[in-house]
């Protein structure tokens, strides 16, 4: 079966197309939305689709935030659409251009099967004690509760762990870091989370390459009170804060060059997002009775080691093994503490492609 899958984030769309059982994409494309000012375009999926040169089965959409009301992968129908245009405040940077792709795929593929596969859903099985903000009840009525991220890219992890240490997925507590552009760490029991650190939107938690992660809301009414608008300040946190706002960069590897040369702003940076992903990683161990692997993935959990190096450093789970297992491009090695640590590539598009495949052939 040829799934096309097709990820609209906040910065660039990737398509892979699938030919499952493989896992291997048989045509992979990358187009930034910054650097051509594209966006989700009839034209933009136009390209896509003749590139790929093939006849599709079907289509796998990436949707960040399904909310309360999408739990698992759905159909797209109309009413699909428009339930996920509902929740486009709760996700401003990935949900439109999700939404625009979405509609230029249908145009030109009208009569083929459609799916959405989303960010939230392996977050459903939250515990309420994770689930619920410290709030007033009426708050919780309307829906302000924590919903977590980056749930495709964890039940890869999750997968390639139980590869990786050859065990069942249902006997495995795992630590899942995602660090990329966007970051996360989600506690995983027996293949399920049960904490994370995003919260109702993408931006609670870790420090990350725009986003400010947590922060003291006193900070909101301070501004808010000062004469700053509320559009400005999201804006900010979305796309001004993070390892941008410190260092003027969103780009680990340059600021780790950066901070080869002495610079101090490049330093302070790093050492910033070791310590609030450690703080993150330690967190979210504390959910669990016990640890048998953290995992690292995302485009900083898997290419700067040394950033990895310093977060276990910092969690102080022993000298690592100084034997190293690759297997398919990912990596695990063993701690003096027990725990492996495990770094994975991200593959979001083959979890969308089997998610895709269950569902149309129900």
């Amino acid at each position: 079966m040829r799934i096309l899958v097709l990820n609209a984030g906040s910065s660039n769309l990737k398509a892979s197309l699938i030919e499952l059982p493989n896992r291997a994409p048989a045509f992979e494309r990358t187009i930034d939305w910054i650097d051509d000012g594209r966006d989700g375009t009839a034209a933009t999926i136009r390209e896509v689709l003749d590139a790929a040169g093939t006849p599709i089965d079907a289509v796998g959409h990436r949707v960040v935030h399904g909310g309360e009301r999408f739990t698992g992968p759905t159909r797209l129908d109309d009413e699909a659409v428009v339930g996920i245009e509902s929740l486009v405040d709760l996700a401003p940077l990935h949900n439109p251009l999700a939404l625009a792709t979405i509609r230029a795929t249908r145009q030109f593929l009208p009569d083929l099967s459609q799916v959405a596969a989303f960010d939230t859903a392996f977050h459903a099985t939250l515990p309420e004690s994770a689930r619920r903000y410290p709030v007033p009840d009426d708050w919780a009525r309307v829906g302000i509760r924590r919903y977590g991220f980056h749930g495709l890219s964890v039940a890869w992890s999750v997968q390639r762990a139980s590869e990786l240490l050859d065990r069942p997925v249902e006997e495995l507590s795992l630590v899942v870091a995602h660090l990329g552009g966007g970051c996360s760490v989600t506690a995983v029991d027996a293949g399920q989370s049960v904490d994370t650190s995003m919260g109702m939107t993408p931006l609670e938690g870790l420090m990350m390459g725009t986003r400010a992660g947590s922060i003291d809301p006193g900070i909101i009414f301070r501004l808010l009170r000062g004469g700053r608008e509320a559009a400005a300040l999201e804006s900010d946190l979305d796309r001004r804060s993070g390892l941008i706002g410190v260092a003027g960069t969103a780009d680990m590897q340059e600021l780790l060059a950066r901070e080869a040369r002495g610079d101090e702003r490049a330093r302070l940076a790093i050492e910033m997002f070791v310590r609030r992903a450690a703080a993150g990683i330690a967190a979210a161990a504390t959910t669990l009775a016990r640890i048998d692997a953290v995992v690292f993935t995302g485009g900083i959990g898997e290419h700067a080691a040394s950033v990895r190096a310093r977060i276990c450093e910092r969690l102080r789970l022993g000298e690592p093994d100084q034997h190293v297992r690759e297997v398919d491009g990912d990596e695990i090695r063993g701690t003096a503490a027990g725990s492996a640590i495990i770094r994975v590539a991200a593959r979001e598009d083959v979890v969308i492609a089997n998610e895709v495949a269950t569902l149309i052939q129900e």
